[in-house]
């Protein structure tokens, strides 16, 4: 069986990869299609993954649809000769749209609440949406619920092994103490009128921070001259590993704020976009969120100077690890199986449940 898959983000390259590699096992066959940025496209090539890229796509709303017809096309020309009998995706509209053309089933998923126009684009033209338990918006028609965090496909133990030669290639001696930053570009169609860390808050944050380990700092677009010596420069796919050692974890990313909750990093997360998944860690007490930069040097400092703070965050993982499915067999599952997987699921959600 074919399946395509369109990348729009560099996790998405992660949310997959597992699957893929073990439907490929099983006879499956997988091509790509993917927003061109360095970062996905240094993974894609680490794993050897077929691809073709779509191009940069647009930076606002407007942008990205008038992007939109040319995105199509290329991911419709990549389908016409790969010929997959399945789309799947991460909320994409281009892969979405093209299956619905070529009259193809679309399994997508989404954790994102606040992605209202990216909703509008691919859920009429999608077969099923598969959704973490903790969506707070109103379940439609075509969302199923699956109990665990997208995260979890690639950092849960099965799949990620932290390695200690991390701390040698980022120049400290072991177990040395140091913070991982994430700084966002603010161009995603759902950041438009948010905020995160204000300027001079990160410039206060990094030298505060400095006094009691090492920073890293990694950012979607140019640093100021101040923090570029900071910047994380190691290969993407080295991140996990410097994430699970990391005494903390601060960014504008929700997406790297739950990877670190994941690997019982503590975790700060600062954006005034909230989520399902974002709440349901906070519960869990691996995250801690602030709306603006009011308040997170505080926290910060009082997390990296607790002598408890390791130890208390791998317990709260350990936890949260045991109520959790392991996303990624649940995937294999589903696709595998599908439509008769979507049925049992409405019938019988607690089937999942085999796949802890």
């Amino acid at each position: 069986m074919k399946i395509l898959i369109d990348i729009g983000h560099p996790a998405h390259v992660h949310y997959f990869k597992n699957m893929v590699k073990t439907l490929e096992l099983k006879g499956y066959s997988f091509y790509f299609t993917l927003r061109e940025r360095d970062s996905t496209v240094a993974l894609m090539d680490k794993y050897g993954f077929s691809y073709t890229k779509r191009g940069k796509g647009g930076k606002n709303i407007l942008t990205k649809l008038l992007a939109m017809p040319l995105m199509d096309l290329k991911v419709l020309q990549a389908a016409r000769k790969f010929k997959p009998a399945m789309f799947l995706s991460f909320a994409s509209p281009y892969a979405a749209q093209v299956s619905w053309l070529l009259g193809k089933p679309h399994i997508t998923f989404d954790d994102t609440e606040h992605a209202v126009f990216a909703h509008k684009l691919y859920r009429p033209f999608s077969s099923v949406v598969l959704s973490p338990m903790s969506y707070f918006k109103p379940i439609e028609k075509k969302q199923l619920l699956f109990d665990s965090f997208m995260e979890l496909c690639y950092l849960h133990p099965k799949y990620f092994s932290p390695d200690t030669a991390i701390f040698s290639k980022l120049g400290l001696n072991n177990n040395e103490k140091y913070c991982i930053l994430r700084f966002v570009s603010w161009d995603a169609n759902h950041d438009v009128g948010q905020k995160g860390l204000d300027f001079n808050s990160k410039i206060q944050l990094v030298k505060d921070l400095s006094k009691y380990c090492k920073v890293f700092i990694s950012s979607e677009s140019k640093l100021p001259k101040e923090l570029e010596q900071y910047r994380f420069c190691l290969h993407p796919s080295l991140l996990h590993h410097a994430l699970s050692f990391a005494s903390l974890y601060i960014g504008e990313g929700a997406t790297m704020a739950s990877e670190a909750a994941m690997l019982g990093t503590p975790s700060i997360y600062v954006n005034s976009l909230d989520a399902g998944y974002i709440q349901e860690q906070i519960r869990y007490g691996l995250l801690f969120m602030f709306k603006s930069s009011n308040g997170v040097i505080d926290k910060a400092l009082e997390i990296i100077n607790d002598p408890n703070s390791a130890d208390s965050f791998s317990n709260r993982k350990t936890l949260m690890l045991s109520q959790k499915i392991d996303p990624t067999a649940f995937m294999v599952w589903f696709i595998e199986n599908y439509p008769n997987s979507e049925t049992i699921m409405r019938e019988n959600p607690d089937y999942q449940y085999r796949f802890k």
